[in-house]
């Protein structure tokens, strides 16, 4: 890609639509609009344009131009957007005239956004919450990849970044000027002090949600022995027939996931293979063994068995299953459910969904993904280890790669194959 490149590409929905929006940026985006509107409409108005072909004349359509003058725009570069009618052929029409005029190509997949982030528009932190924003297939992930894409957490790591520049300035000062009258003796346990505050605001959020659950859903992982009503209970839990349901033991024998959306907050809903102690089946042991790991990894586990062989897990959940039926097992503190019948299941899905609230960051709030953990993990490693220096140059190091970690944390630090991995998530147009 070579940036002094004018780009454009199609950012609407794909043809037939209304509307098609053609957007273009670069130093000849406005040469692009001239080339077939014959004129550069007024800047932030749109205004109604015939456009033509510029090898043959051809009419085009018949469109509202806009141009924006850069950098205050969503690039940072000169940009136009043409809203066509959002026919095919019209589209197609219109990306021909404009790949052969010169200077100009079509746009990578995300290229619009990379150039946005190249351009100080947005940091990295913001582009991997609209990234987010685009994949969002439920309410809850959509407010919290808003919560990133507006810059809520990209303000909070700047404020940090500023105090931790303080810190810095002062030892810095201590280091270069302390022979200097004009220059006060400074203290090194007031900035071992600051180092442990910033260190504790920035633990803090280690604390947060992750981003992961938020996107994958939280796991929820039913578990028992064979015929405990697991299978049914799943095809209750994502309204269908997502597991075959048999009294034959062992009829599951792999693991089944299903992603589904309760309230607005998304779910991974897994059933798993019977466990007995004794089983001839090969296939069948193989079950129990990925069914044990399943159990391991679960956020939730909803155990379908005898009250006193449920496994150890923080997030244990009794199920009283088979309700409708007389001879059910009888177990305490439990949740009684009959999938059958439906006796039960309101409550069982108000009980999911209060238990993922708290595990899932606030509405409205970001959610931190396993780049930004590390990265925090990091800046508040070095933190800790500038509050314990004897020796300042030490001390000024440790500062320094703390600042390091969080110029990262927001792409003044990156690097070539970490960015094409990310912006490589967008569509063409974005």
């Amino acid at each position: 890609m070579d940036s002094v490149d004018t780009i454009f590409a199609l950012s609407s929905g794909a043809p037939p639509a209304a509307i098609a929006v053609m957007r273009i940026s670069g130093p000849r985006a406005f040469d692009a609009v001239k080339a077939l509107a014959g004129t550069v409409p007024q800047a932030r108005k749109a205004s109604l344009r015939k456009l033509h072909d510029p090898e043959n004349g051809s009419l085009l359509d018949e469109a509202l131009v806009l141009v924006f003058p850069g950098p205050a725009t969503a690039t940072g570069e000169d940009l136009a957007e043409l809203h066509l009618h959002g026919g095919r052929a019209v589209v197609r029409g219109v990306e021909n005239a404009l790949a052969h005029i010169q200077g100009l190509r079509r746009a990578e997949a995300g290229e619009f956004t990379r150039r946005a982030f190249a351009n100080g528009r947005i940091d990295l932190n913001e582009a991997e919450g609209l990234a987010d924003l685009l994949a969002a297939e439920t309410e809850w992930q959509r407010r919290s990849a808003a919560a990133m894409a507006g810059g809520a957490f990209s303000a909070q790591v700047e404020q940090w970044r500023e105090a931790l520049l303080r810190l810095a300035a002062m030892l810095e000062a201590e280091l270069d000027f302390s022979d200097e009258d004009d220059v006060g003796e400074q203290d090194y346990s007031n900035i071992s002090n600051g180092c442990i505050e910033l260190h504790d605001a920035i633990s803090g959020h280690l604390n947060y949600p992750a981003a992961e659950k938020l996107r994958d859903g939280l796991r929820v992982v039913l578990a028992g022995p064979p015929n405990s009503g697991k299978s049914t209970l799943l095809n209750a839990l994502v309204s269908r027939e997502a597991a075959i349901v048999s009294d034959i033991a062992g009829t599951t024998r792999d693991l089944i996931e299903v992603p589904v959306s309760l309230e607005g907050i998304p779910f991974l809903f897994t059933d798993t293979a019977g466990l007995r102690d004794e089983s001839g089946d090969v296939i069948e042991l193989i079950g129990m063994e990925r069914a044990e790991r399943a159990m391991a990894e679960a956020d939730m586990l909803l155990w379908l068995g005898p009250q006193g062989d449920a496994p150890k897990h923080p997030a244990l959940i009794q199920i009283e299953a088979k309700a409708d039926l007389p001879d059910h097992v009888r177990k305490s503190d439990a949740i009684i459910v009959s999938a059958r019948t439906g006796q039960g299941m309101p409550e069982l899905v108000a009980f999911l969904v209060k238990h993922a609230r708290d595990m899932l960051p606030p509405p409205d709030a970001f959610a931190l993904n396993q780049r930004q953990r590390h990265l925090l993990r990091d800046t508040a490693l070095f933190l800790s280890h500038a509050s314990r220096a004897h020796d300042p140059l030490i001390m000024a190091e440790e500062l320094r790669q703390a600042r390091l970690a969080l110029d990262a944390l927001t792409g003044r630090a990156s690097t070539e194959d970490m960015l094409d991995a990310l912006f490589g998530r967008f569509c063409i147009g974005k």
